[in-house]
């Protein structure tokens, strides 16, 4: 099957879709870089993008601990940019209002459900859901702009995940999507390191969590045509380490089935995936 053509209006016209992280266990202890001062780096960075085109469009999935949820499209919001009662724009009215909601839900299924190990966002969700809005809009028309994803994360990696966001990255690779990543933890993110890697993406994580607003805009703002011709910064290496299957936990080395490929810690005789 061969991979969806790519059908623009012109080439610096785009889709970016953000993925937003929102999980509670990363941002609730004190850091360098307290939520609300997060979000205003990327309410104006959503800002910049819609007024570099008008034919723009941004989209923003929020990524929590137990859920994830579309809060804010601009293709349906194009009508309300005005401001609502002069004080602030609808961009930011509408958009926070929604991320209280889905925050508020979020928090309450985390009530309902059982704590994992590791305190990590729904990644493989939020790769989902902006993989198939994304082949909504190829199938939409002739016309479309021209995707990509933008990762916002500072959640450690879910090993639990590996393998249903290496099915979203080989995915979107194969659509020609390219997956850009903003880790703003403590340590990189060996999943957004893959994702950027293998679909051809940028991976950035930010010294100065202050100036957070210029790295989105100066790396994250330039359209896929422009990065053709501009030198956009490149990770020192990429962490390839895998998850085992068994036990879900990040490994160096292992043993693989000759038939299904699934990863193991230790040796089994039979394979617990394919038999």
């Amino acid at each position: 099957m061969t991979s969806v053509p790519s059908k623009l209006y012109s080439d610096d016209v785009s889709l970016v879709v953000v993925l937003l992280d929102t999980n509670p266990f990363f941002w609730t202890p004190p850091s360098s870089l307290s939520f609300c001062q997060f979000l205003s780096h990327v309410l104006a960075f959503v800002n910049s993008i819609l007024l570099l085109n008008q034919l723009n469009q941004v989209v923003v999935i929020a990524s929590g601990y137990n859920t994830c949820d579309y809060i804010y499209d601009s293709s349906s919001d194009a009508s309300q940019l005005g401001s609502e009662d002069g004080r602030m724009p609808s961009l930011y009215s509408n958009l926070l209002q929604k991320l209280e909601e889905f925050m508020i839900k979020d928090e309450k299924l985390g009530k309902e459900q059982s704590q994992r190990a590791i305190k990590s966002s729904l990644l493989s969700g939020s790769l989902s859901m902006a993989l198939c809005y994304i082949q909504r809009v190829f199938r939409s028309g002739p016309l479309h702009p021209q995707p990509r994803i933008l990762c916002l994360q500072g959640s450690p990696d879910g090993p639990e995940q590996y393998v249903a966001v290496m099915n979203a990255i080989f995915s979107a690779q194969r659509s020609m999507v390219p997956i850009d990543s903003c880790y703003v933890g403590a340590h990189n993110s060996a999943f957004l390191q893959q994702a950027s890697y293998i679909t051809g993406g940028v991976y950035v994580k930010p010294q100065h969590l202050d100036g957070l607003f210029q790295y989105l805009t100066t790396v994250f703002a330039t359209d896929l045509h422009s990065r053709s011709f501009i030198q956009l910064p490149r990770p020192a290496g990429v962490d390839f380490r895998a998850s085992c299957f068994c036990h879900k936990t990040t490994i160096d080395m292992g043993y693989i089935c000759s038939v299904c490929l699934s990863i193991f810690c230790n040796h089994h005789k039979k394979c617990s995936t394919c038999g």
